[in-house]
């Protein structure tokens, strides 16, 4: 093997580097509105700051909804370089208009296009990833990606927190956006996905997940083992000051320190379950261990050992920490399909878990406590207790992919790359 190629398959090459750094600034991006929600929605113009915010947040999510399919297929046919530099620009561009918007209309269309962009940046890095590393270190080479990337989060909390200007946070963003564009000039394209250029085949097909009974049964199980990251951030912490009044009384939780803290612990878990994964040789079993983790976090969210601010504030880091499988699980999408539909799997499996925060707040919020009255806290259970059965569910019938050799075509269209 040439030096060169010891360099590919480093878990430390320049595609790793640059797709964790993508994903630093795509996270920075995405959390920044929840950070900055209540001071950046008045100063537009809110009348009303929960259905204002609430339309915001919306829009973002069918930006990424939308724009996971289309990246995805772009992934498939025209490369996965094209997406990271095509969906880093979008983003860089939405994110340095929004700090010069005037109004909730215009916020709203700025995280719509934003989302858009927002989209394709985990998908493209992992599948890029997945391919340019050998099977024996790409679990720890995503979950780096993930690792690093998910610590964008914390970067928008304290460039807030320093700063106290949301316009400038993300002026900062889009800046941060367009200097990453520099170092992605240094990153090959897949190898797996140039042999496929020769191939008359049919790639980036998104309905493809749903023409073939087993390849829809894959593709649904990629989506639902990933439930429980969303439930936690999306609805426990980031209600986390809701919650701490109704279990304890307290009305000094602040939530956007509390999705600070988690994704702390989500950066950690996610650069740790890679290793994980490695030493058990397998997905599944690294995968089981993190959702034990959650499971026991869950325990203790809702028990009376969560009586003070400094208790849920650890014990939103033990849930973020337990839900610190994004790699893996993103990884295990990407590894579930061949080289002509990987992309759009990486990339749209992701987005239909953030997508799916949407059906759980109104199984939370609009059947559980509007229609049969519930309490916060025995809503949250319940919802709770739904969203694990689900992942657990599909956790047992997805297949191991720890060992799966990632050179072949999906579908009926060949069986393997030349």
């Amino acid at each position: 093997m040439t030096l060169q190629q010891n360099k590919n398959h480093s878990i430390f090459n320049i595609a790793v580097i640059v797709a964790a750094l993508g994903y630093f600034v795509d996270i920075y991006d995405l959390l920044l509105f929840t950070i900055v929600k209540k001071q950046s929605i008045l100063e537009v113009g809110a009348t009303d700051l929960l259905k204002d915010s609430t339309r915001v947040i919306n829009w973002q999510m069918a930006g990424l909804l939308l724009g996971g399919i289309i990246w995805g297929v772009m992934g498939d046919k025209k490369g996965r370089l094209s997406v990271l530099f095509g969906s880093i620009i979008l983003y860089s561009i939405a994110n340095f208009t929004t700090g010069f918007i005037q109004t909730v209309d215009q916020y709203a269309w700025c995280r719509f296009v934003a989302g858009l962009g927002l989209a394709g940046e985990l998908g493209a890095g992992i599948t890029l990833v997945s391919e340019l590393l050998p099977k024996e270190k790409r679990g720890i080479g995503t979950s780096l990606v993930a690792g690093i990337g998910l610590s964008g989060c914390v970067a928008a909390y304290y460039t807030f927190h320093i700063t106290e200007d949301w316009r400038l946070c993300y002026k900062i963003g889009g800046v941060l956006g367009i200097l990453l564009l520099l170092l992605r000039i240094k990153v090959s394209e897949s190898g797996m996905f140039n042999n496929l250029q020769h191939q008359q085949i049919q790639k980036g097909n998104f309905f493809a997940f749903f023409t073939n009974r087993k390849r829809f049964k894959k593709y649904a199980l990629a989506i639902l083992i990933g439930l429980p990251t969303w439930y936690v951030i999306g609805i426990l912490v980031n209600q986390s000051d809701k919650f701490a009044e109704q279990l304890y009384g307290s009305k000094s939780i602040n939530s956007g320190r509390a999705i600070m803290f988690a994704y702390v612990a989500i950066s950690f878990g996610d650069i740790i379950i890679g290793f994980v994964s490695q030493y058990f040789k397998s997905r599944k079993k690294a995968l089981l261990l993190f959702y034990s983790i959650t499971i026991a976090g869950l325990v203790l969210f809702f028990s009376r050992f969560n009586n003070n601010d400094d208790t849920m504030y650890w014990i939103c880091a033990l849930l973020g920490f337990g839900t610190g499988f994004w790699a893996i699980f993103v990884t295990m999408g990407a590894e579930q399909f061949g080289t002509n539909l990987r992309a759009t799997a990486a990339t749209t499996i992701p987005n239909m878990v953030r997508g799916l925060l949407l059906p759980l707040n109104m199984l939370f919020l609009d059947l559980f406590q509007k229609k049969y009255g519930w309490s916060i806290i025995d809503s949250g259970i319940v919802t709770g207790l739904i969203v694990m059965a689900i992942a657990l569910l599909a956790y047992y019938f997805t297949e191991e992919t720890f060992h799966k050799d990632l050179n072949y075509l999906e579908g009926e269209y060949v069986d393997a790359i030349p």
